[in-house]
């Protein structure tokens, strides 16, 4: 299995997948994407990142991705775990981004609220 992380195959993998896997995938890869694009990300934490990142674009992983409502939940859990181990370098600028971009794909995000 293919265990490398090339920004290429990185957004290649979340142009053609961004719909199939959602919203919440996408914004959690990008945060982690631009987090470990930041000089002040140590490289253990970089290292952690860029790990989660080859396995996101892995052509063969646990579950896999064309699987329907599946395909990327081991994906999220992954990067669940990855953001909980790196979460002090994920500030407010790198979910900023992570917001343009993942706007940029499925409109702005509107949370609802309750009455």
């Amino acid at each position: 299995m293919k265990t490398t992380f090339t920004d290429r195959e990185f957004w290649q993998k979340l142009r053609s997948q961004a719909r199939l896997a959602g919203r919440e995938v996408v914004e959690k890869a990008l945060c982690l994407y631009y987090a470990a694009r930041r000089p002040e990300t140590p490289a253990w934490a970089k290292a952690v990142i860029v790990s989660v990142l080859a396995y996101f674009i892995a052509p063969l992983d646990a579950i896999p991705d064309f699987t329907p409502l599946l395909g990327f939940t081991d994906d999220l859990g992954v990067f669940a775990s990855a953001l909980a181990m790196v979460a002090m370098y994920i500030d407010s600028d790198v979910q900023a981004a992570a917001r343009r971009r993942a706007d940029s794909w499925f409109g702005p995000f509107i949370e609802e609220v309750e009455e």
